[in-house]
């Protein structure tokens, strides 16, 4: 670049507009979406590790896609373009990979490829892209305003990971206006700003999460609001209001935000909640939706979700929208709303999802004849005999008469199922008898095929086949109990993509991997008080690629802070701290309390703390798998067996379930909990028996339960006794084993 080509580029960027000039160079000056690069995500330990794959950064205008890739530009060692889709076309696409080709050959230089509104280019375009990617060529960065499923080709979408970016908070947009007015290069950090609390309040709120508002909105009040004889440049609500006076609603008539808005509407007439009814149709009127459009959607909602528990539905909703068609704007909102008041609070039923069914019938059955008697007998009737044995129902009584209506295939078949709302109620039962007395009255009656219909469900990632196989057979070498507890446990938790999650206890790696699997674009991190489990973990974790492994910490619960000093870590907070038999472990046992008070401090605000644990007081007694010979024999065993779970110098047993749950309340946590008996079939084997019942030489002998039973009330001569007893009934059987499982849900 030459010297008059440098002052030329200087000149714009003073000269640019402010939202371009504060846009942040470094992560540590970007503001919000701490969900996918805040200390800890995927994403910025791939960007400070320079190890990224393509990307596709989705979500609504300012709220910093661009500024991200730009970020990822400064940060990275690799070659970086970038083209705007609007303005570029494939000549752009073939430049650019060309030089990414010659980079690649001379220098041994990776190329990022940043395509801003990528959603712009058609099939073509993105399809020029594709092998490059694959190949490795570039690494792509898209950003779009559009959902990356609908508007991106799927290949390039299966082959990135895709980051949804949220409107910005409102302390986010602070922070912004807060960097721009201390920013003395590219801020207003030399001028005397005194913008009152109230202004910059009314900026933040209209500006509805985008940070290009807030800077657009103080650019103008601040370039137009000459300074006071002090040198002040006042910035009061009054002129707030006339640097932005309206607020920004997004709102596409062909994107995602129409369609995720009319979805909220709707459902929330079906859920018969009127005020947000009234809320999500007021938004798409204010961003300027058709009201025919709604009106439509409100006539499929009358037939689809109240149907016959209300008739009356279907015709306030179509003459609302005939008095509209007559009146029109902006008093025909009147009748928008009549519409969905009406819908929103009379009573619903989808039985009209019936036809669905009847026409799934017609598509799986064989083609079935019109029984004989149903047929038209106008033109045949004399000789096919068609229609004959029809019964005329206005010639009985209530204008009913039981016959056979549907094929012979299908008799018995139900499809229309009233419910017990509105108008239904009343029909129910009286179609309930007559599809009784119809079906006795049939002489080949069928079975009666009964089905019910069922329903449906913010970043995600190329399919790694290797990877995926390897975690899944990683997890299936659980148990079937211990799978079905994982599976619970995960339910409970509700981890989300990007969250940090935090397993302790986490020894065999059964919930680990789980994690590694449900957070891929978040954290994972394993403590383990156990050398051995913690070598073995972090061999298998050896198998994922860097960025994606959880991080192995070998300690206890109270040195977490030091282990992660280690690595840089102390300012993480979790998402989720999961665990499974935390406190029959090495890293709890005897000293629950201050464990739960650790683990607390670790959460992030509105965090949850899921815990699995296995009581001990309340495992199966081995007295009530034995059949005693008489009654006192069994008194005095189970008297000593109950003294060993209820011995208050135990740690293992000198807690229950009840005693964890307020030690989680007292550390300030919301608790749920959940308990489950189960029951499952185990072996007794000839070692469990030489544990329970060892020689007299034996190490462990003191701590047996042959040595509790002795010191209970029994005798020599008894314990010989039961110790036969058990060894005849027990060895080699399988016995059905109790075990009690308690979840517990800590929020914060």
């Amino acid at each position: 670049m030459d010297l008059f080509r440098h002052g030329r580029q200087s000149q714009i960027e003073t000269e640019s507009p402010l939202a371009h000039r504060m846009r942040p160079r470094t992560l540590d000056e970007f503001v919000g979406q701490e969900h996918i690069v805040g200390p800890g995500r995927l994403l910025r330990r791939a960007i400070q590790a320079d190890q990224l794959s393509s990307l596709i950064f989705y979500g609504p205008p300012g709220t910093g896609k661009t500024t991200l890739a730009m970020v990822i530009a400064n940060s990275t060692q690799s070659h970086f373009i970038t083209i705007n889709a609007v303005l570029a076309g494939v000549k752009e696409i073939r430049e650019a990979i060309a030089a990414a080709r010659e980079r690649r050959d001379l220098y041994g230089q990776r190329t990022t490829l940043f395509v801003d509104e990528v959603h712009r280019w058609n099939k073509a375009q993105q399809d020029a892209l594709l092998p490059h990617v694959e190949k490795g060529t570039i690494i792509l960065i898209g950003a779009t305003t559009e959902n990356p499923y609908f508007e991106v080709n799927k290949a390039l979408v299966s082959r990135s990971r895709i980051f949804q970016l949220r409107p910005l908070t409102k302390d986010d947009l602070r922070q912004v206006a807060k960097q721009t007015l201390d920013n003395e290069e590219r801020g207003y950090g030399k001028l005397n700003v005194d913008i009152h609390p109230d202004a910059l309040d009314h900026l933040v709120d209209v500006a509805n999460g985008d940070a290009r508002g807030v800077l657009n909105a103080l650019e103008l009040a601040v370039e137009t609001t000459p300074p006071d004889e002090n040198g002040v440049v006042a910035i009061d609500l009054t002129v707030a209001e006339e640097s932005i006076q309206q607020r920004a609603v997004l709102y596409d008539k062909e994107g995602d935000v129409h369609y995720d808005t009319i979805s909220a509407f709707i459902k929330s007439l079906r859920g018969s909640d009127p005020d947000a009814a009234l809320y999500w149709m007021a938004k798409m009127v204010y961003a300027g939706e058709d009201p025919r459009f709604i009106f439509r959607r409100m006539a499929i909602s009358a037939g689809e979700d109240v149907g016959l528990a209300d008739p009356d539905a279907m015709r306030v909703v179509v003459s609302c929208w005939e008095a509209f068609e007559r009146i029109g704007m902006p008093e025909g909102r009147f009748h928008l709303a009549q519409a969905a008041l009406y819908l929103a609070t009379c009573p619903k039923s989808n039985s009209t999802l019936a036809f669905f069914d009847a026409l799934t019938a017609v598509e799986k059955e064989q083609d079935t004849d019109v029984p004989n008697h149903l047929k038209d007998g106008n033109r045949d009737k004399e000789g096919f005999g068609h229609g004959k044995g029809y019964l005329y129902p206005h010639a009985y009584r209530d204008h009913w008469v039981e016959q056979q209506y549907l094929p012979d295939a299908l008799q018995g078949k139900m499809f229309y199922q009233p419910s017990d709302q509105g108008y239904e109620r009343r029909i129910r039962d009286e179609v309930a008898q007559r599809r009784e007395a119809q079906l006795a009255a049939m002489v080949e009656a069928g079975a009666g095929d009964w089905g019910l219909a069922a329903g449906e469900i913010l970043t995600t990632s190329p399919v790694n086949k290797g990877k995926e196989a390897w975690l899944q057979r990683t997890i299936s070498q659980s148990g079937r109990n211990l799978g079905a507890q994982r599976d619970k446990l995960f339910e409970l938790a509700g981890i989300q993509r990007h969250h940090l999650v935090l397993d302790v206890n986490a020894g065999t790696g059964l919930l680990t991997w789980e994690a590694v699997r449900r957070a891929p674009e978040g954290g994972v991190w394993a403590l383990t008080a156990d050398l051995q489990a913690g070598e073995a973990l972090r061999q298998q974790a050896e198998r994922l690629a860097e960025v994606e492994r959880p991080s192995i910490l070998i300690g206890d619960i109270h040195e977490l802070e030091t282990l992660l000093s280690l690595r840089d870590e102390t300012d993480l907070k979790f998402d989720r701290i999961i665990g499974r038999n935390l406190f029959t472990s090495q890293l709890a046992i005897g000293n629950w309390q201050l464990t739960i008070a650790n683990l607390v401090r670790w959460l992030a605000p509105n965090a949850r703390l899921t815990l699995l644990q296995t009581i001990p007081r309340h495992t199966q007694r081995l007295y009530d798998l034995i059949e005693w010979p008489n009654d006192a024999l069994r008194q005095k065993v189970a008297a000593a067996e109950e003294a060993i779970y209820h011995d208050e110098t135990d740690p293992l047993v000198n807690w229950n379930e009840r005693d964890l749950a307020a030690a989680l309340q007292k550390a300030g946590l919301d608790v749920q909990m959940t308990v489950e008996k189960q029951t499952a079939q185990r072996r007794i084997a000839a070692d469990h028996l030489a544990r329970w019942f060892p020689d007299k030489n034996a190490y462990q002998a003191k701590a047996s339960y042959a040595q509790r039973l002795r010191t209970g009330d029994l005798t020599n001569d008894e314990l010989t006794q039961v110790t036969a007893l058990y060894r005849r009934q027990l060895q080699g059987r399988s016995a059905s084993w109790r075990t009690t499982i308690v979840y517990f849900v800590g929020r914060r």
